[in-house]
């Protein structure tokens, strides 16, 4: 029976020794003779054999293993060390190889060495390469739950640290710095490759494990308020606004400056006091909500016959650039400069602090994320024998439940390392053992199981339990409730349904859905019911006779029905959304009656 050959999925040919085609191609490969970027897979359910070259796949280094012996020896690893040779030798001479996922489906691939059976046709270059970059800096990850890895990695990228060295001179669309972050006390090999120190995100926290008042239920953490007040967890958030003084057709332009009174959308004097002659906000102005940081003037879009001989400021609108609603901050830089197309571009980045507060969301690397309950003072927080006071009490009910061990190694890891002064390798798959850390625990003369006594800070009492407190590494989300709370009481509404805009950014208001209406109704808050659901009341005038919505002509005075004429109009109160599917029925041919009874 012969085998289809494909190419890139396109077929190619036919051969009846498979195998040894296959076999073929890959000991070129090996040989330096082909290009390392092919990879060749046989499917003998399906009897085809794909060949694939295409960009964009994912590929990854493994050691090729000849024999039952790897082909990467001692030897080699000490070349490897010295400089003598190099990556690209070994993936010349078939030491290493690329494989993608077509490829993968004929290996047998060895997790360590040891593993290493007559079948074997790969080996691992570590067990740890089988995570992904942001998995690979969770330490001790073998020792959690596989999903609490999965919201660990997830959470790596959330983080707030410093993502690039180079931000001062960036202009990117929103971006978060953090003031004073560290690297972590306890690494795995992945912060080293990565050259961590220069971008870490996070902050080494003392940590104890108890509930404090209720305050830290639900996954909320208590934190200790002079931390904070040194600088614990500090950011900066940047965003940009940008302006351009486009072209239009007929020779008219958008002009920056300060608008003129008159203009169409002219705000008052007094929107405008903060800006200079220029039209463009001064660094280190402080800016808050809905104020003008680039003064602009637009013609009107659309002229029509009789508006192209209306000249001057009829013609023109304000459309100035404003801080979001609900923001605040400090003007830190302005760039002036220009388009591809020729034209004036100003951007204004504003930063504002972030000090962390209640509902800030925090996490460490294991998948336990928490926002901050209450902010404590330190005389009132817990504290040791020797007086060390815990920059965050964490809840132990979250450790049964998730299975994160390895967050508790981690602590008294990190508690070792603060002792030491070294940092602590724990990699997943080849960590520090438990006992080691357990035995330099004991000669720094603490109890092996990071256990402490400690005492009440308001009263001076002795804990009856003693609590297991460490240090471990916490990492501030971007997910500040500064960024998220809003509210509103009137403001303004869409077009269409006349109902309040959504979200935060237009002044909207919040959704009331039909839970919501059940709790208000078990309240017996019948008033607030109403209120909630008076967002879009309108008043339509409404026919007796046929039922069909009448016209209120505001000319004449007068309400009268499309078909009945000056009949008797009723004026009934009814939502503006109700009066739009009325309106929607009779666009698709439909009679919606609306029948009216007499109270």
């Amino acid at each position: 029976m012969m085998t289809e050959v494909f190419l890139n999925g396109k077929y190619i040919g036919e051969t009846n020794d498979p195998q040894k085609l296959v076999k073929e191609i890959r000991d070129k490969r090996r040989l330096g003779l082909i290009s390392d970027q092919i990879n060749v897979g046989y499917h003998d359910y399906a009897n085809e054999i794909k060949i694939v070259t295409d960009s964009g796949r994912v590929r990854r280094p493994l050691i090729v293993v000849e024999n039952g012996k790897p082909k990467l020896t001692q030897e080699i690893m000490d070349k490897l060390r010295k400089g003598e040779t190099t990556w690209e030798d070994l993936l010349k001479t078939g030491v290493l190889e690329y494989l993608d996922s077509e490829e993968e489906e004929n290996t047998l691939i060895a997790l360590r060495p040891e593993n290493i059976t007559t079948e074997t046709t790969h080996l691992e270059l570590d067990p740890s390469v089988i995570l992904g970059l942001s998995a690979s800096f969770i330490p001790y990850a073998e020792f959690d739950r596989g999903d609490r890895v999965n919201y660990g990695a997830k959470m790596v990228g959330q983080s707030i640290g410093l993502f690039a060295t180079n931000f001062l001179i960036r202009a990117d669309t929103k971006s978060n710095v953090m003031l004073y972050p560290q690297q972590p006390l306890v690494q795995t090999h992945a912060h080293k490759v990565l050259n961590y120190d220069k971008h870490p995100n996070g902050s080494n926290v003392i940590i104890a494990m108890g509930c404090w008042e209720g305050f830290n239920m639900e996954d909320a953490v208590v934190i200790n308020a002079s931390s904070l007040q040194r600088g614990l967890l500090w950011s900066y958030m940047y965003r940009s606004y940008e302006a351009e003084e486009k072209r239009y057709l007929g020779g008219q332009q958008d002009i920056i400056g300060i608008p003129q009174a008159g203009v169409r959308g002219y705000a008052g004097e007094d929107a405008y006091k903060h800006l200079p002659e220029d039209g463009i906000i001064h660094p280190e102005t402080v800016v808050n909500s809905d104020d003008v940081l680039i003064g602009r003037t637009s013609p009107l879009r659309f002229l029509g016959t009789m508006d192209q001989f209306i000249s001057g400021v009829e013609n023109i609108r304000e459309t100035s650039v404003r801080l979001r609603h609900g923001d605040s901050g400090v003007a830190d830089r302005v760039f002036l400069t220009e388009t591809t197309d020729g034209t004036k571009l100003i951007k204004v980045l504003i930063r504002d602090l972030k000090v962390p507060e209640i509902g800030d969301k925090l996490a460490s690397r294991h998948g336990q994320k928490g926002i901050i309950g209450l902010i404590v003072p330190q005389e009132d927080m817990p504290f040791t024998e020797d007086g060390i006071v815990p920059d965050i009490i964490f809840n132990p009910h979250g450790i049964p439940s998730r299975m994160t061990m390895g967050q508790m190694l981690e602590i008294i890891a990190g508690k070792v390392a603060a002792l030491s002064g070294k940092t602590i390798y724990s990699p997943a798959f080849n960590p520090t053992p438990e006992k080691e850390i357990r035995d330099a625990l004991k000669r720094y003369g603490f109890e092996d199981d990071g256990r402490e006594v400690m005492y009440d800070g308001r009263t001076g009492k002795k804990f009856t339990a003693q609590i297991f407190i460490g240090s471990t590494f916490y990492q501030k989300l971007d997910h500040l409730v500064s960024n998220k709370i809003h509210a509103r009481s009137r403001g303004p509404v869409t077009l269409l349904t006349r109902q309040p805009t959504e979200g935060r950014s237009k002044e909207g208001g919040l959704r009331l859905g039909e839970m919501e209406k059940d709790c208000l109704i078990a309240h017996g808050a019948s008033l607030v019911l109403k209120e909630r659901f008076d967002s879009d009341k309108t008043v339509v005038p409404i026919c007796s006779e046929c039922g069909l919505v009448a016209i209120n002509d505001h000319i004449k005075n007068k309400q009268y029905c499309p078909i009945d004429g000056e009949t008797k109009i009723i004026n009934v109160e009814m939502s503006a959304a109700f009066k739009l599917m009325l309106d929607e029925l009779k666009s698709m041919l439909i009679y919606p009656r609306v029948i009216i009874k007499e109270d």
